[in-house]
């Protein structure tokens, strides 16, 4: 196989001014935002279970109102039903509102000397060991700031350094972020002016401190300690520590979510040595091995070392350079370390990072496709352990998932709420209570959990749970209509209307709502009958999946986006819901299903009459994946291009859309909120263009663009735990791949065109010709053996 580039990052040649411009680097809950400033440097610091809590609302039993709900669906009164729930609630005392809000820890700021005019002036992020860099020269002396969070230790490190002896002359500070003032202090305090949120901070000669006290009661905390080789530090006042004629300084910052008194931060930091090297290597070993598990080299050439900047500008000249793709799939991986770990909670809409009290969305957790968005990308990218704080925080809710069901629809079972940060309670105002999907549409991870692993334990005492409750629900919820079928009634298609007067969201049988509930069923009769469990539930289930709604395709060979009638289509939004199950489920395929398949490509075709000022970035992420599915990938490859122009940052941090109104997304003036689901999206489709995989089927480049013509990728992980490494020249119609099972197993293999010549390391009987096609082989692959593929194909 080839051999990967060793370069892993990116530079930038300008600061950032605004935080979301900013450096980022974290350990998976804790995250820095390096602004890069030369005289004046921020970092911002965030914790991702620091939120302005609020008491946990009332919600109301309203479930005896459904009938009434149902009726006015019945008879076509959709925009009453929109509102019907939300005024239900509110007239019985319920609390309607959005999610507590996510929000920055605090800063370190420093002021550092200057002497002359800068010269080469670099920022830097290293993907591979998470360490974000600020480099420059003044008066032929070379400074450097590097800072990284520690996945070892849990601390945030920096370190500051000249290449002239005692050239490090700086005064730093913890501060609480924003503006703050006296008011509403108690004695010693700073509040801040944007929070509910007093500060009490004092500086040594060493050591930081700061206690912030919420309004509401609770609070977190952090110290930090300066440790020098040469120079002095002193303390003229209780905020600021002076550096002088230092050769280097190392600052460790410990922060938490809760209360703790500064004598125990201080007895926990003081058991690391101040030693940048040591520390940076504890950390780099365990954020290196998860970052290199795969890699992927699109032969960028002389391109991978060009700045930020240098690669934005070529694309906004319509050329955009492999590299840049390759930058932004590398750093959704980096993003995803930095922001999901074992026992923290899961990436947010902005991961972890967060420079605002207010932030778009309460940077929550929005479970209509944001968080799913999320963590596409870490199966497929073999990083499992990422997915675990998804599963133990929907886990975490259940309880409130429960009251859900009960109180709304007075059903047993789960009903998750639209979004969510703090509780799990159905409290979001909106006719948002009308859609019922989240749970099934989160189980899809956990299932998935268990196909990509093998992990028959978690399968048993997380997914057939996670799934019972959920389809626990739908059995209370769904009913029959006139011809037995079971109907979704409220059903609601995120975020499209019915092409019909009165439309509304409130609808029936919203095809996705379909899909899902398929979804759903189908994976827990799987898996119960792995298990050899609820014989009677599975009974129960495949006499539901037997009544559930067909598909249907409309005039325009389209699939339809509500399986009811008089809900004609609606072509003119860019949401895909209904394109569910093709992406993200696995129901439809060309080999499954190929007339279904073509109703879904026409289905996506006739969306295009939106036009590109309806879109956004998390949009064009999904197009992506939906296109990588459809085997279209230079249309998948134009979507990630579009992104580039219209809603990638400095920094690579995605926006929701362009806040420069170029034409390629919607616009609202003065507002373009970060939103992170778009890295991860892009990410994710970069794997689907070089892997599909379903249980029993393994398609290799089933989406490649033609400006993809030479490549490879190593470490990509399938459904039925099969690890893929792929190198390919089209130039040459060649694919070399390395398979490796985690247990005996029969799959259908197909590459990107029909095979003149296949040799293998497997016996000769081990490969087969395959019913589907000239392109395909069936093979029968040993247990943890690796197995080698030497394709010729036909040119086309």
């Amino acid at each position: 196989m080839a051999r990967h580039s060793k370069k892993h990052g990116m530079s930038i040649r300008q600061p950032a001014t605004r935080w979301q411009d900013a450096l980022p680097a974290g350990n998976g809950s804790i995250g820095a935002l390096v602004f890069g400033g030369i005289r004046s440097e921020q970092v911002i610091l965030n914790h991702d279970n620091l939120f302005l809590r609020t008491r946990k609302p009332k919600i109301s039993d309203i479930s005896g109102a459904i009938p009434e709900l149902r009726k006015l669906l019945r008879q076509g009164r959709y925009q009453e039903a929109a509102t019907f729930l939300d005024a239900k609630q509110r007239d019985a005392g319920g609390e309607l509102g959005h999610p507590d809000p996510y929000h920055p820890a605090f800063d370190l700021v420093i002021a550092t000397d200057t002497q002359g005019a800068f010269t080469n002036y670099r920022r830097s992020v290293d993907f591979e060991t998470g360490v974000a860099s600020v480099t420059w020269q003044d008066s032929g002396t070379r400074f450097r700031r590097d800072l990284f969070v520690s996945r070892a230790d849990d601390v945030v490190v920096m370190r500051i350094s000249g290449s002239k002896a005692g050239s490090v002359n700086c005064r730093v500070a913890l501060i609480p972020h924003g503006r703050v003032t006296g008011t509403g202090a108690k004695k010693g305090e700073v509040a801040s002016a944007e929070a509910p949120i007093s500060f009490a901070m004092s500086a040594g000669k060493q050591w930081f401190t700061i206690q912030a006290r919420y309004d509401a009661g609770g609070g977190y905390s952090g110290v930090a300690r300066v440790d020098l080789k040469g120079g002095k530090t002193s303390s003229s006042n209780s905020d600021i520590i002076q550096i002088a004629g230092a050769d280097q300084a190392v600052i460790i910052i410990k922060l938490t979510d809760v209360p703790k008194s500064n004598a125990a931060l201080k007895r926990k930091t003081d058991q690391l040595a101040p030693d940048y090297d040591a520390l940076l290597k504890r950390h780099a070993k365990l954020h290196r091995e998860m970052f290199l598990r795969m890699q992927l080299d699109l032969e960028a050439g002389d391109a991978a070392d060009l700045s930020n900047e240098e690669l934005l500008m070529l694309a906004y000249d319509g050329d955009v350079p492999a590299a840049l793709i390759r930058k932004m799939f590398e750093y959704g991986r980096y993003l995803l370390i930095c922001s999901s770990r074992p026992g923290g909670l899961p990436a947010n809409l902005q991961g972890v990072w967060n420079g605002t009290y207010d932030p778009p969305w309460q940077a929550d957790y929005h479970n209509d496709e944001n968080i799913q968005m999320n963590y596409w990308q870490a199966l497929p990218g073999n990083l499992p352990e990422v997915t675990m704080p998804y599963f133990d925080y929907f886990e975490s809710y259940l309880r409130d998932y429960r009251t859900n069901a009960q109180t709304v629809y007075g059903c047993r079972g789960i009903y998750v709420p639209l979004a969510q940060t703090t509780h799990g309670l159905a409290s979001y105002s909106g006719p948002w209570m009308l859609w019922t999907a989240a749970a099934g549409w989160l189980a899809q991870l956990f299932n998935d959990y268990w196909l990509f692993t093998g992990d028959r334990k978690f399968l048993k005492e997380h997914a057939v749970p996670f799934l019972k409750q959920t389809a626990l629900f739908y059995e209370d919820f769904l009913i029959e209509d006139d011809n037995g079928k079971l109907m979704f009634s409220p059903s609601l298609s995120p975020e499209n209307v019915p092409s019909i007067p009165n439309a509304s969201l409130a609808t029936i049988n919203a095809t996705m709502d379909v899909a899902i509930a398929r979804e759903v069923l189908g994976n827990l009769c799987d898996a119960c009958e792995l298990l050899g469990i609820d014989k009677a539930g599975v009974r129960r289930w495949k006499s539901m999946l037997q009544k559930l709604p067909d598909y249907e395709i409309n005039e325009d060979g389209a699939i339809k986006e509500w399986i009811h009638p008089g809900l004609p289509d609606n072509y003119h939004h860019r949401h895909q819901s209904h394109i569910y199950p093709l992406f993200p489920g696995l129901e439809i395929s060309p080999e499954s299903d190929p007339r279904l398949f073509d109703a879904m490509r026409v289905a996506v075709e006739k969306r295009l009459v939106i036009g590109l000022t309806s879109q956004t970035g998390w949009s064009l992420a999904h197009m992506a994946n939906i296109y990588a599915r459809l085997g279209d990938g230079n249309r998948a490859l134009e979507c990630m291009e579009l992104m580039t122009r219209a809603c990638v940052g400095p920094n690579l941090f995605t926006y929701h859309n362009d806040w420069r109104d170029q034409g390629i997304t919607l616009y609202a003036s003065g507002w373009a909120p970060f939103q992170i689901d778009a890295n991860f999206g892009l990410s994710a489709a970069v794997l689907e263009m070089l892997v599909y995989s379903a249980p029993g089927m393994v398609k290799l480049l089933p989406a490649l663009p033609e400006s993809w013509p030479v490549g490879s990728a190593r470490g990509i992980i399938c459904r039925g735990g099969i690890e893929i490494s792929v190198e390919w020249n089209m130039h040459k119609a060649t694919v070399e791949a390395s398979l490796r099972s985690r247990a005996a197993q029969e799959i259908t293999l197909k590459l990107p065109g029909a095979i003149r010549r296949l040799s293998s390391s497997l016996a000769r009987s081990a490969t087969t010709e395959s019913p589907h096609g000239p392109a395909y082989r069936q093979l029968r692959l040993p247990a943890k053996k690796n197995v080698t593929i030497s394709a010729a194909l036909e040119k086309k």
